[in-house]
Protein backbone atom coordinates (compact mmCIF):
# COMPACT_ATOMS: atom_id res chain seq x y z
CA UNK A 1 0.00 0.00 0.00
CA UNK A 2 2.59 2.42 1.23
CA UNK A 3 4.57 1.73 -2.24
CA UNK A 4 1.29 2.48 -4.21
CA UNK A 5 0.88 5.70 -2.47
CA UNK A 6 4.36 6.94 -3.30
CA UNK A 7 4.10 5.84 -6.83
CA UNK A 8 0.91 7.96 -7.28
CA UNK A 9 2.58 10.16 -5.34
CA UNK A 10 5.78 10.85 -8.17
CA UNK A 11 3.20 10.42 -10.70
CA UNK A 12 1.68 13.41 -9.58
CA UNK A 13 4.57 15.46 -9.07
CA UNK A 14 5.96 14.45 -12.59
CA UNK A 15 2.56 15.45 -13.76
CA UNK A 16 3.04 19.07 -12.15
CA UNK A 17 6.18 19.10 -13.48
CA UNK A 18 5.74 18.43 -16.90
CA UNK A 19 2.85 21.13 -16.70
CA UNK A 20 5.01 23.67 -15.26
CA UNK A 21 7.36 22.80 -18.28
CA UNK A 22 4.81 23.09 -20.82
CA UNK A 23 4.01 26.53 -18.96
CA UNK A 24 6.82 27.90 -19.11
CA UNK A 25 7.43 27.41 -22.71
CA UNK A 26 3.76 28.15 -24.17
CA UNK A 27 3.17 30.69 -25.61
CA UNK A 28 0.09 32.70 -24.87
CA UNK A 29 -2.74 32.06 -27.74
CA UNK A 30 -3.12 35.60 -27.54
CA UNK A 31 -1.43 38.49 -26.70
CA UNK A 32 -3.06 41.82 -25.82
CA UNK A 33 -1.06 44.63 -26.43
CA UNK A 34 -1.76 48.09 -24.43
CA UNK A 35 -1.89 51.63 -25.91
CA UNK A 36 -2.26 54.32 -23.58
CA UNK A 37 -4.99 57.00 -24.62
CA UNK A 38 -2.51 59.86 -26.06
CA UNK A 39 -5.30 59.98 -28.71
CA UNK A 40 -8.55 58.70 -29.55
CA UNK A 41 -8.58 54.79 -30.04
CA UNK A 42 -9.44 55.23 -33.46
CA UNK A 43 -6.50 56.90 -34.72
CA UNK A 44 -4.02 55.19 -32.58
CA UNK A 45 -5.55 51.71 -34.02
CA UNK A 46 -4.78 53.05 -37.36
CA UNK A 47 -1.39 53.56 -36.54
CA UNK A 48 -0.73 50.69 -34.76
CA UNK A 49 -2.49 47.56 -36.35
CA UNK A 50 0.80 46.96 -39.18
CA UNK A 51 2.92 47.12 -36.07
CA UNK A 52 0.59 44.83 -34.42
CA UNK A 53 0.11 42.47 -37.18
CA UNK A 54 3.63 42.02 -37.78
CA UNK A 55 4.37 40.81 -34.40
CA UNK A 56 1.17 38.68 -34.58
CA UNK A 57 3.34 37.01 -37.61
CA UNK A 58 6.84 36.44 -35.88
CA UNK A 59 5.28 35.19 -32.58
CA UNK A 60 2.20 32.70 -34.69
CA UNK A 61 -0.21 33.92 -32.36
CA UNK A 62 -3.00 36.74 -32.13
CA UNK A 63 -1.55 40.10 -31.28
CA UNK A 64 -5.00 42.54 -30.19
CA UNK A 65 -4.94 46.03 -29.19
CA UNK A 66 -6.53 46.53 -26.06
CA UNK A 67 -7.92 50.22 -25.20
CA UNK A 68 -9.07 52.38 -22.29
CA UNK A 69 -10.24 55.65 -22.28
CA UNK A 70 -7.11 56.68 -19.75
CA UNK A 71 -4.07 55.31 -18.81
CA UNK A 72 -5.36 53.40 -15.80
CA UNK A 73 -6.95 51.59 -17.41
CA UNK A 74 -4.47 50.33 -19.21
CA UNK A 75 -2.48 49.48 -16.24
CA UNK A 76 -5.53 47.90 -14.45
CA UNK A 77 -5.77 45.91 -17.82
CA UNK A 78 -2.35 44.59 -17.07
CA UNK A 79 -2.91 44.40 -13.29
CA UNK A 80 -5.44 41.40 -14.33
CA UNK A 81 -3.87 39.71 -16.61
CA UNK A 82 -5.65 41.55 -19.53
CA UNK A 83 -2.96 43.28 -20.82
CA UNK A 84 0.08 41.56 -21.53
CA UNK A 85 2.45 43.87 -22.93
CA UNK A 86 1.81 47.44 -23.33
CA UNK A 87 3.44 50.98 -24.58
CA UNK A 88 3.51 53.32 -20.99
CA UNK A 89 4.80 56.75 -20.23
CA UNK A 90 7.10 56.55 -17.85
CA UNK A 91 4.86 57.74 -14.72
CA UNK A 92 2.01 55.30 -15.80
CA UNK A 93 4.96 52.53 -16.57
CA UNK A 94 5.92 52.87 -12.50
CA UNK A 95 1.99 52.31 -11.75
CA UNK A 96 2.64 49.27 -13.60
CA UNK A 97 5.75 48.06 -11.83
CA UNK A 98 4.50 48.56 -8.65
CA UNK A 99 1.09 47.87 -8.65
CA UNK A 100 0.06 46.27 -12.01
CA UNK A 101 3.11 42.95 -12.03
CA UNK A 102 5.05 44.56 -14.93
CA UNK A 103 8.35 45.26 -15.85
CA UNK A 104 10.18 47.30 -18.18
CA UNK A 105 12.04 45.61 -20.87
CA UNK A 106 12.22 48.19 -24.13
CA UNK A 107 12.61 52.10 -24.38
CA UNK A 108 10.99 54.15 -27.79
CA UNK A 109 13.29 56.53 -29.37
CA UNK A 110 12.65 58.68 -32.23
CA UNK A 111 13.41 57.71 -35.85
CA UNK A 112 16.06 61.06 -35.28
CA UNK A 113 17.64 59.13 -32.76
CA UNK A 114 17.16 60.99 -30.04
CA UNK A 115 15.56 59.36 -26.51
CA UNK A 116 13.46 61.99 -24.92
CA UNK A 117 11.18 64.67 -25.43
CA UNK A 118 9.86 67.37 -23.40
CA UNK A 119 6.49 68.67 -21.41
CA UNK A 120 5.00 71.61 -22.52
CA UNK A 121 2.67 74.47 -21.31
CA UNK A 122 0.97 75.55 -24.39
CA UNK A 123 -1.59 78.60 -25.25
CA UNK A 124 -3.83 80.11 -27.67
CA UNK A 125 -1.00 81.81 -30.72
CA UNK A 126 -2.44 85.20 -29.87
CA UNK A 127 -2.39 84.82 -26.21
CA UNK A 128 -0.98 87.48 -23.98
CA UNK A 129 0.30 84.76 -22.33
CA UNK A 130 4.15 84.87 -23.27
CA UNK A 131 5.82 83.00 -20.57
CA UNK A 132 5.61 80.78 -17.36
CA UNK A 133 6.30 83.64 -15.58
CA UNK A 134 2.73 85.31 -17.35
CA UNK A 135 1.16 82.06 -15.59
CA UNK A 136 2.34 82.17 -12.08
CA UNK A 137 0.49 85.19 -11.83
CA UNK A 138 -1.68 83.13 -10.39
CA UNK A 139 -4.48 85.60 -10.02
CA UNK A 140 -7.48 82.80 -10.76
CA UNK A 141 -8.57 84.36 -14.18
CA UNK A 142 -7.58 81.64 -16.24
CA UNK A 143 -8.52 78.10 -17.35
CA UNK A 144 -6.32 74.90 -17.03
CA UNK A 145 -6.00 71.76 -18.86
CA UNK A 146 -4.72 69.20 -16.87
CA UNK A 147 -3.24 66.14 -18.29
CA UNK A 148 -4.13 62.43 -17.23
CA UNK A 149 -2.67 61.96 -13.76
CA UNK A 150 -0.47 58.85 -14.63
CA UNK A 151 0.69 61.00 -18.01
CA UNK A 152 4.72 62.04 -17.07
CA UNK A 153 4.62 64.28 -19.59
CA UNK A 154 1.01 65.79 -18.84
CA UNK A 155 1.10 65.55 -15.22
CA UNK A 156 3.71 64.85 -13.17
CA UNK A 157 6.27 66.49 -14.66
CA UNK A 158 4.44 70.16 -14.86
CA UNK A 159 3.45 68.86 -11.35
CA UNK A 160 7.14 69.08 -10.29
CA UNK A 161 8.59 71.84 -12.56
CA UNK A 162 6.07 74.46 -12.76
CA UNK A 163 4.31 73.85 -9.71
CA UNK A 164 5.74 71.94 -6.65
CA UNK A 165 9.13 74.03 -7.42
CA UNK A 166 7.24 77.35 -7.03
CA UNK A 167 5.17 76.37 -4.31
CA UNK A 168 1.91 76.09 -5.41
CA UNK A 169 -1.07 74.22 -8.01
CA UNK A 170 -3.25 74.51 -9.87
CA UNK A 171 -6.40 74.92 -8.40
CA UNK A 172 -4.80 77.71 -6.52
CA UNK A 173 -3.71 79.31 -9.76
CA UNK A 174 -6.80 79.30 -12.18
CA UNK A 175 -10.71 79.62 -11.86
CA UNK A 176 -11.04 76.49 -13.55
CA UNK A 177 -9.13 72.94 -13.87
CA UNK A 178 -9.99 70.19 -16.52
CA UNK A 179 -8.19 67.13 -17.33
CA UNK A 180 -7.63 65.35 -20.55
CA UNK A 181 -5.11 63.50 -22.36
CA UNK A 182 -2.50 65.37 -24.96
CA UNK A 183 -4.72 65.48 -27.95
CA UNK A 184 -8.16 66.74 -25.89
CA UNK A 185 -6.55 69.81 -24.34
CA UNK A 186 -4.44 70.68 -27.20
CA UNK A 187 -7.69 70.82 -29.40
CA UNK A 188 -9.19 72.61 -26.05
CA UNK A 189 -6.29 75.20 -26.17
CA UNK A 190 -6.62 75.92 -30.24
CA UNK A 191 -10.55 76.14 -29.57
CA UNK A 192 -10.34 78.72 -26.90
CA UNK A 193 -11.84 76.35 -24.55
CA UNK A 194 -8.80 76.74 -22.15
CA UNK A 195 -6.45 79.27 -21.63
CA UNK A 196 -3.09 76.83 -21.18
CA UNK A 197 -3.17 73.41 -20.77
CA UNK A 198 -0.33 70.85 -20.80
CA UNK A 199 1.32 68.57 -23.46
CA UNK A 200 4.39 67.33 -25.58
CA UNK A 201 6.51 67.89 -27.66
CA UNK A 202 5.51 64.75 -29.81
CA UNK A 203 1.96 65.38 -29.19
CA UNK A 204 2.55 68.59 -30.64
CA UNK A 205 4.88 69.05 -33.54
CA UNK A 206 4.34 65.68 -34.59
CA UNK A 207 1.16 64.00 -34.26
CA UNK A 208 -1.01 66.72 -34.42
CA UNK A 209 0.84 68.99 -36.86
CA UNK A 210 0.07 66.22 -39.43
CA UNK A 211 -3.82 64.80 -37.95
CA UNK A 212 -4.67 68.62 -37.10
CA UNK A 213 -2.78 71.36 -38.81
CA UNK A 214 -5.09 73.85 -38.46
CA UNK A 215 -5.19 73.28 -34.41
CA UNK A 216 -1.51 72.78 -34.47
CA UNK A 217 -0.67 76.11 -36.02
CA UNK A 218 -2.87 77.91 -33.32
CA UNK A 219 -1.56 76.89 -30.53
CA UNK A 220 2.25 78.13 -29.60
CA UNK A 221 4.57 76.95 -26.10
CA UNK A 222 5.30 78.80 -23.12
CA UNK A 223 7.40 76.64 -21.53
CA UNK A 224 9.55 73.47 -22.04
CA UNK A 225 10.97 71.17 -19.10
CA UNK A 226 13.97 69.55 -19.12
CA UNK A 227 14.53 66.31 -21.28
CA UNK A 228 12.26 63.28 -20.15
CA UNK A 229 13.24 59.52 -21.20
CA UNK A 230 11.38 58.11 -23.98
CA UNK A 231 8.62 55.96 -23.44
CA UNK A 232 9.00 52.38 -22.00
CA UNK A 233 7.59 49.44 -23.01
CA UNK A 234 6.17 46.86 -20.54
CA UNK A 235 5.35 43.30 -20.30
CA UNK A 236 3.99 41.27 -17.75
CA UNK A 237 6.69 40.21 -15.12
CA UNK A 238 4.76 36.51 -15.01
CA UNK A 239 4.75 35.95 -19.14
CA UNK A 240 6.78 32.25 -19.39
CA UNK A 241 9.99 33.17 -19.98
CA UNK A 242 10.30 31.76 -24.06
CA UNK A 243 7.42 33.79 -24.66
CA UNK A 244 9.21 37.02 -23.29
CA UNK A 245 12.30 35.97 -25.72
CA UNK A 246 9.99 35.85 -28.41
CA UNK A 247 9.01 39.12 -27.34
CA UNK A 248 12.12 40.39 -26.82
CA UNK A 249 13.91 39.21 -30.04
CA UNK A 250 10.32 40.81 -32.15
CA UNK A 251 11.62 44.56 -31.05
CA UNK A 252 14.81 44.01 -30.98
CA UNK A 253 15.16 43.04 -34.15
CA UNK A 254 12.14 44.94 -35.74
CA UNK A 255 13.47 47.65 -38.26
CA UNK A 256 17.24 46.38 -37.77
CA UNK A 257 17.27 43.40 -39.24
CA UNK A 258 16.80 41.20 -42.52
CA UNK A 259 16.87 42.64 -45.87
CA UNK A 260 16.66 46.49 -46.87
CA UNK A 261 13.22 45.88 -48.53
CA UNK A 262 11.88 44.64 -44.89
CA UNK A 263 13.86 46.99 -42.98
CA UNK A 264 12.55 49.88 -45.34
CA UNK A 265 8.99 49.18 -44.45
CA UNK A 266 9.27 48.23 -41.19
CA UNK A 267 10.97 51.73 -40.24
CA UNK A 268 8.18 53.45 -42.36
CA UNK A 269 5.68 51.39 -40.00
CA UNK A 270 7.61 52.80 -36.46
CA UNK A 271 7.84 56.59 -38.27
CA UNK A 272 3.84 56.33 -38.03
CA UNK A 273 3.66 55.45 -34.06
CA UNK A 274 3.34 58.32 -31.21
CA UNK A 275 6.05 61.23 -32.51
CA UNK A 276 7.67 59.01 -34.91
CA UNK A 277 9.93 56.09 -33.11
CA UNK A 278 12.93 54.19 -34.49
CA UNK A 279 14.36 50.85 -33.38
CA UNK A 280 13.85 50.04 -29.92
CA UNK A 281 16.57 49.84 -27.23
CA UNK A 282 16.41 47.48 -24.58
CA UNK A 283 15.50 48.56 -21.28
CA UNK A 284 14.45 47.78 -17.98
CA UNK A 285 13.11 49.31 -14.35
CA UNK A 286 15.71 51.65 -14.00
CA UNK A 287 14.62 54.02 -16.73
CA UNK A 288 12.00 54.51 -14.35
CA UNK A 289 14.35 56.00 -11.43
CA UNK A 290 14.04 59.60 -12.95
CA UNK A 291 10.55 60.39 -12.56
CA UNK A 292 10.41 58.23 -9.11
CA UNK A 293 13.16 60.77 -8.12
CA UNK A 294 10.45 63.61 -9.01
CA UNK A 295 7.52 61.74 -7.35
CA UNK A 296 9.66 61.25 -4.32
CA UNK A 297 10.98 64.91 -4.40
CA UNK A 298 7.24 66.45 -4.47
CA UNK A 299 5.95 64.40 -1.46
CA UNK A 300 8.94 65.82 0.26
CA UNK A 301 7.78 69.24 -0.62
CA UNK A 302 4.23 68.31 0.44
CA UNK A 303 5.40 67.35 3.72
CA UNK A 304 7.64 70.08 4.08
CA UNK A 305 4.19 72.60 3.07
CA UNK A 306 2.14 70.73 6.20
CA UNK A 307 4.70 70.29 8.69
CA UNK A 308 4.25 66.11 8.47
CA UNK A 309 7.66 65.17 10.29
CA UNK A 310 6.99 61.07 9.48
CA UNK A 311 6.35 61.91 6.00
CA UNK A 312 9.53 64.16 5.30
CA UNK A 313 11.43 61.61 6.76
CA UNK A 314 9.89 58.44 4.58
CA UNK A 315 10.53 61.12 1.25
CA UNK A 316 14.07 61.64 2.30
CA UNK A 317 14.58 57.97 2.66
CA UNK A 318 12.90 57.02 -0.66
CA UNK A 319 15.03 59.62 -2.26
CA UNK A 320 18.28 58.05 -0.76
CA UNK A 321 17.66 55.00 -1.58
CA UNK A 322 16.88 56.44 -5.06
CA UNK A 323 20.01 57.98 -5.28
CA UNK A 324 21.94 54.93 -5.03
CA UNK A 325 20.24 52.44 -7.37
CA UNK A 326 21.11 55.97 -9.95
CA UNK A 327 24.13 55.32 -8.79
CA UNK A 328 24.97 51.53 -9.68
CA UNK A 329 23.11 52.84 -13.24
CA UNK A 330 25.23 55.34 -14.12
CA UNK A 331 25.40 56.69 -17.44
CA UNK A 332 25.78 53.34 -19.04
CA UNK A 333 22.38 52.88 -19.88
CA UNK A 334 18.97 51.05 -18.75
Amino acid sequence: MFKKVLTAAALALSATGVAHAEDQGQMPEVINFGIISTESASVLEENFMPFLNDMSESLGVEVKPFFASDYAGVIAGMGAKQVDVAWFGNKSAIQAVDKAGGEVFAQTIKDDGSRGYHSLLITQKDSPLNSLEDVLKCDKTLTFGNGDPNSTSGFAIPGYYVWALNGTTPEECFARVTSSNHEGNALAVAAGQVDVATNNTESIYARLAKSNPDAAAGIKEIWRSPLIPSDPMVWRKDLPQAAKEKIYYFFMQYGRFGDMEKVKREREILANLSDGWGPFLASSDAQLLDVRQIEAFKAKLKAEAEGDADAIKAAEALLADLAEQAKVVGQGGY
